[in-house]
């Protein structure tokens, strides 16, 4: 799993940034805590998971890049959107991969 420096925060967890991510690549479950990633794929947008799927194993060692969090799944959808409409008003464009992708380098 990869993070983003530049992570998207969602208003109800910026107090939590820390302790969140630190969980997260912990292992340890939390309620109504999602992450948003890039697509595996080269033609999706984003996808979001909750943070307790990433307790297995499997998602630990991928490659996964997490570019966002956010507390409950209307706040990580809004925050989806945000990145979205950041990405075309940059680029023109909703190629948030490649746009994500470019920043990280």
């Amino acid at each position: 799993m990869i993070w983003y420096e530049d992570l998207y925060v969602g208003y109800n967890l910026l107090d939590k940034k820390r302790k969140v991510i630190r969980k997260i690549k912990n292992r340890k479950p939390m309620f109504d805590t999602y992450v948003i990633t890039l697509p595996r794929n080269d033609y999706d947008t984003l996808e979001i998971y909750p943070s307790n799927v990433l307790i297995q194993k499997w998602y630990h060692k991928s490659d996964m890049v997490v570019i966002g969090i956010a507390k409950g799944r209307e706040e990580a959808l809004d925050m989806m959107t945000l990145i979205i409409m950041e990405c075309l008003e940059k680029t023109g464009n909703v190629n948030v991969k490649k746009y994500i992708m470019e920043q990280m380098n």
